[in-house]
């Protein structure tokens, strides 16, 4: 080898080496830069269900969690799809303290290379002086959001967690799948088209109605998917009640229900994970036909649906909008089929299948 030869193999294993050694670093939903010194391998999680999106982007979810906090949890069928599949899912240790609370000596303990924090988390005082134990003992922290303004940011927090745990290529198959069946709707919804005012009524039952959206995840939702959300009129926060009476007065053009396991103590409308097509249909039934629902123009009309509330936490929402466009406007959507999106996402993307009823309408 000539003395040529050798010193661009030399510079060429020092790149190599310098390679190896780079920093990972981007940049959270905050804007706070995050820098580690190599892909994370052990993350604590402050959403369990967040699992679920990290299933997203890598094969193996759960060799990567060392802890979560478990006040979101996982709902049961879904927890039992990974525990089946990944029987190490009862390794992962909790690390929560009360409600909403974290433990960051708990955190600490686990020595993990990358905590995960959300939005929900940001201006809560006990998870801020949390955060700062955190990170002043070495730990990086990111924050992402799936869950206060989905639409904005969940492909920027997909991206995040992809750069930060060596998953940037999943990440970005997954954000090219869902930009483009977003900009699918949003291309067909012209300003020309009419937009139906919608009630959504969420956490549904016939009686203690009802709580509906007025700003937030929900209210993106229909928006993007071509209505006008009636509850935004009275209801200044993400969710707050409005009365029969006042439901009944407002005369929606379209009335969603959501609902899930959850409901069925309240005799309310069942659906989700887990849940067969009879039972979510009887639900949804029993509800629409009780005093004062009956006599919505939007149920006479056949113009009702009913929805999985825990779409609200995930990428996976992306199948729910288009749920919505095709029922706020059939005539525009009649070639979008959200149970194949749900279906290629479960083919193309998550490690697991969790058979349920995602969405229910009238009985023709």
């Amino acid at each position: 080898m000539t003395l040529t030869r050798a010193l661009l193999a030399a510079l060429a294993l020092i790149a190599s080496l310098a390679s190896a050694r780079a920093d990972v670093t981007a940049t959270d939903i905050l804007g706070r830069e995050v820098t580690l010194p190599k892909p994370a391998e052990h993350v604590v999680l402050a959403e369990a269900r967040h699992l679920a999106v990290l299933g997203l982007i890598h094969d193996d979810p759960v060799a990567l969690v060392s802890g979560w906090r478990l006040a979101r949890a996982l709902d049961e069928p879904t927890l039992a799809a990974y525990r089946a599949k990944f029987p190490n899912l009862d390794q992962i240790k909790p690390v929560g303290a009360g409600a909403r609370g974290l433990s960051a000596e708990a955190i600490i303990a686990l020595h993990p290379d990358l905590v995960v924090l959300t939005l929900v988390d940001q201006n809560d005082p006990a998870t801020e002086l949390a955060r700062q134990q955190i990170e002043a003992a070495g730990i990086p922290v990111a924050y992402v959001d799936f869950f206060s303004h989905p639409q904005e940011n969940s492909m920027p927090s997909l991206r995040i967690l992809g750069k930060l745990t060596g998953a940037e290529d999943r990440a970005e198959e997954f954000a090219e799948f869902y930009e483009t069946r977003l900009d699918r709707v949003r291309d067909r919804l012209t300003p020309a088209v009419p937009r139906p005012r919608v009630f959504f009524h969420v956490h549904a039952a016939p009686t203690g109605c009802c709580a509906t959206v007025g700003t937030g995840v929900f209210h993106d939702f229909i928006t993007t998917a071509g209505g006008v959300n009636i509850g935004n009129e009275t209801v200044k926060t993400v969710q707050g009640n409005v009365s029969l009476e006042a439901l009944i007065a407002a005369d929606p053009d379209v009335y969603v229900a959501t609902g899930g396991t959850h409901m069925a103590s309240r005799g309310g409308l069942v659906l989700g994970s887990g849940v067969d097509a009879d039972t979510a249909q009887a639900s949804f039934d029993a509800l629409i036909s009780a005093p004062g629902f009956s006599a919505l123009r939007a149920v006479q009309d056949g113009r009702a649906a009913g929805v999985w509330h825990m779409f609200n936490d995930s990428p996976v929402h992306i199948a729910l909008i288009e749920y919505l466009a095709k029922t706020f406007h059939p005539d525009l959507f009649q070639d979008v089929d959200p149970a194949a999106t749900l279906a290629e996402i479960n083919a193309r993307f998550s490690p697991v299948t969790v058979p349920g009823t995602w969405w229910v309408t009238e009985r023709k």
